[in-house]
Parts: structure tokens; C-alpha cells; sequence
């Protein structure tokens, strides 16, 4: 089987991104991008991060989850800690997370360290879940083999019987991560491929340095 996706080309000319535009801090720049796009109302959900972690078995690996909470801090996302996401940070807390947004020809690259969130500020997220979601927190062994989609349905099952009308608490293994970062590096689509690529890194002081990137 094969395919040749050679022809598969677009030229970028919706923005650019110029030393003399961005902000001095790329919290405050990430904040100005996310705004725009998601008043451009062409991604549904705006807040999908990719999350790159160095697993156990020492291959990195990529998935999508939805950030909740973006500070001058950091990103925070939510995960079952027992998963195989929540293994490998618990052995590497080093990761990667990535922003791309094609209607609007961005990507956004971001290095740094996550820690967990205070519980007390879990706990807040979890009650704010719908019920459902709730239950799904609690019922999934995330990253676990099982042996159906029958079985975990027939768990949820189990666990809607047990908390009907009934407040659920969080699991002590469901929080959430505050990902701290170390490098931030803005890129905008340009014509003829070259693409502006800025990038902000943290310094001793905990200022940023900004260097532009070759395409």
C-alpha cells in the first residue's frame, strides 16, 4: 500500500508574527492568540493540547486531552494519575505540549515540568464535571487492558445505580497537572514556507529571551 502526498500543498498568507507585535511575555502572547482564535470560531475546541511525554518504556508518546486552565503560571490538564500519561510524568515530569490551529495557520510549542495541582483544587474542577463525566472518572482504570466495551458499560452501570442522587467524590488518583514552562516557541504560517518562528526561554532571572528561529 502506498500513497504519494506530495501534491498535498497550501501557501500560508493569513497573518505573520514580527518582533515589533508580540508581547514581552508568552503567556500574555499565548493568551492574545487563543482569544483570536476562538473568536474566529473555526476550531471546535480551541483548548485541545497535545501532551508528549517520555514513557516507561522509553518511546515518547503523543495524545490529544483539553486544557482547562491556562495562568501566568502555566497550562493545567486533568488525567487519571494511575494512567500511562500520569507513569511516565510521575518518572519524567519533562514534556511537550502543542497547540495547532490551522484555520488560523498557528502552532504553538511549549517545553516544561508538570506537577500536580493542590487537591483542594481538583477537587473544585471535579465537582464542576457533569455527573457523568464524574462517573467516568471514577469507573475507568485508564491505560488498563479490559476485556469489552460491554464490561465497562455494565461497571458504569454498576456506579449510576450506586450514586443516584448521590454527590461522587473524587478519586484520590484523578487530578489535575500544572505544567510549568521552560520554552515557548510561536509559529505562524507564511508564504514560500518561510514561517515566522519565535521563541521565548526562561532565564535565570525568570525573564524570557526572544530569538527568532529559522524556518
Amino acid at each position: 500500500m502506498q500513497k504519494d502526498l506530495g501534491n498535498y500543498r497550501k501557501s500560508y498568507e493569513k497573518s505573520e508574527l514580527t518582533e515589533a507585535s508580540i508581547k514581552e511575555n508568552p503567556m500574555e502572547q499565548f493568551q492574545k492568540w487563543f482569544y483570536e482564535v476562538e473568536a474566529s470560531d473555526g476550531v471546535d475546541e480551541p483548548n485541545a493540547v497535545t501532551v508528549s511525554t517520555i514513557g516507561l518504556d522509553g518511546f515518547p508518546k503523543s495524545r490529544v486531552v483539553l486544557m482547562k486552565k491556562f495562568t501566568f503560571e502555566g497550562f493545567i490538564f486533568y488525567t487519571n494519575y494511575h494512567s500511562e500519561k500520569g507513569r511516565a510524568i510521575e518518572a519524567n515530569p519533562s514534556l511537550c505540549l502543542s497547540f495547532f490551529w490551522p484555520n488560523m495557520e498557528r502552532q504553538i510549542i511549549i517545553k516544561g515540568k508538570a506537577e500536580k495541582i493542590a487537591e483542594n483544587l481538583s477537587d473544585g474542577y471535579f465537582e464542576s464535571r457533569p455527573h457523568g463525566s464524574q462517573l467516568g472518572a471514577v469507573v475507568s482504570s485508564q491505560s488498563e487492558v479490559v476485556p469489552s466495551r460491554e464490561y465497562l458499560e455494565a461497571e458504569l452501570k454498576k456506579l449510576e445505580e450506586k450514586y443516584e442522587n448521590k454527590e461522587v467524590e473524587r478519586p484520590p488518583h484523578w487530578g489535575g497537572y500544572l505544567v510549568r514552562p521552560v520554552s515557548m516557541e510561536f509559529w505562524q504560517g507564511r508564504p514560500n514556507r518561510l514561517h515566522d518562528r519565535i521563541r521565548y526561554t526562561l532565564q535565570e532571572d525568570y525573564d524570557w529571551k526572544i530569538e527568532r528561529l529559522a524556518p
